[in-house]
């Protein structure tokens, strides 16, 4: 049982830990690699304090050596949900699991858009999870839309239990698809069906398939934890950085504008600390 989960291992994330992590709680960050995040590709910024001109990639270089130093423990992995269990929290990462008493979301800006269809057939042949889902489908047609690099692994191993794979990238540069997975460069429109999932619409064609998996780098936040109040498409908290949720805290990019380093770190900061008190509190 964690102290505290820590979503996202940007700026706001690694503050929340460092800062938690002094108060000598057991902490686990859970993030995509370092290198994806959008502070990380600036190529200069100017109005971070006593760092004028740091480029993207040294700042987050220095902050992960931060939290390197103090033992601060990041496990790469994909959070797929949050399931409330009235009074702690468990975590789906990449179908691991872990449970823990408090929550921080510092997932960043995620993109919310869905495709039409995607959220009346969740759990009715539309999945954010291949490893978890996959077996389902054995001998059976799919399709798979990923975002980027990181959904070819899925793909790859839905194409070792499925009769046909679909792949239908929406980035530019594929690394490596296994040769049985037809990739279709294309643009999904809608899913549709009765009451299971029975084709997907792209502009140019039409898929007849028994399910759709959308594997995207992070998942949307009002995806990720029933009940969380957003507002704005960001997710609501008051100055403490609490949400309307018992023991479950948010900081940085997620909780809307100014999407600045410097606003994610006090954040991250703040929710650390009162994650602390709440702990304490609670004892």
């Amino acid at each position: 049982m964690l102290d505290i989960a820590i979503v996202g291992a940007g700026p706001a994330g690694l503050s929340a830990g460092i800062n938690a992590k002094i108060r000598n709680k057991n902490i686990k960050v859970f993030g995509n690699p370092f290198n994806t995040s959008y502070a990380y590709k600036a190529e200069r910024i100017d109005n971070y304090l006593g760092m004028y001109g740091i480029s993207g990639q040294d700042l987050i270089k220095s902050f992960v050596e931060h939290a390197n130093k103090m033992e601060l423990e990041i496990h790469q992995g994909r959070v797929l949900e949050i399931y409330d269990m009235s009074g702690t929290y468990t975590l789906n990462v990449d179908n691991e699991f872990f449970e823990t008493k408090t929550v921080i979301l510092a997932n960043g800006v995620t993109m919310d858009k869905s495709l039409e269809g995607e959220a009346k057939f969740l759990g009715k042949g539309v999945s954010y999870c291949a490893t978890c889902d996959g077996p389902l489908y054995r001998g059976k047609t799919v399709a798979l839309i990923g975002d980027s690099p990181i959904a070819e692994e899925d793909v790859n191993y839905l194409s070792e239990v499925c009769e046909k794979v679909y792949y239908i990238p929406t980035y530019k540069d594929i690394n490596k698809v296994n040769d049985q997975v037809e990739i279709l460069k294309d643009k999904p429109t809608a899913i549709v069906g009765d009451e299971i999932v029975e084709s997907l619409k792209l502009k140019d064609k039409d898929l007849d398939v028994s399910g759709v998996f959308i594997i995207k780098e992070s998942v949307p936040t009002t995806r990720l934890l029933q009940g969380l109040e957003i507002e704005n498409n960001t997710i609501k908290v008051n100055r403490f950085m609490e949400t309307n949720l018992k023991g479950v805290y948010a900081a940085g990019d997620c909780t809307g504008k100014p999407f600045q380093v410097s606003k994610s770190v006090g954040e991250g900061t703040t929710a650390g600390l009162q994650a602390v008190k709440y702990l304490d509190s609670n004892k």
